[in-house]
């Protein structure tokens, strides 16, 4: 007997789609002191790829934080957290990933 293939009843989670956006990891040595290291590193990068930026949202582990503040409760049962959806839909065009999660960033170019 042979037996049917069937999709599953509910959706996996996926990674979210990341095209058109340019994702740069980072992974600095000696490893950032915090968040604000690794913001002035990620703008830096920012600045040099794209000219002109505006960081959408961003993420700090450390502290368990993310810009802007509480996106990611409207995603609790979401395989996508917050800072990443408002991110994607707000026009980013560039993500910096600083230290495999650590920090992420995501920015929109300003240039003309």
């Amino acid at each position: 007997m042979i037996e049917e293939r069937r999709p599953p009843a509910c959706a996996l989670p996926q990674e979210p789609g990341y095209s058109g956006i340019t994702v740069v990891p980072l992974s600095p040595r000696p490893a950032l002191a915090d968040y604000l290291q690794a913001m002035q590193l990620a703008n830096a990068e920012a600045e040099r790829r794209l000219g002109g930026y505006m960081l959408l949202s961003w993420y700090d582990r450390d502290r368990d934080f993310e810009s802007p503040q509480h996106a990611s409760e409207c995603h609790a049962d979401s395989a996508i957290p917050g800072y990443v959806d408002y991110g994607l839909f707000h026009g980013a065009t560039l993500k910096i990933d600083i230290e495999d999660g650590r920090f992420v960033f995501f920015y929109l170019s300003t240039a003309l």
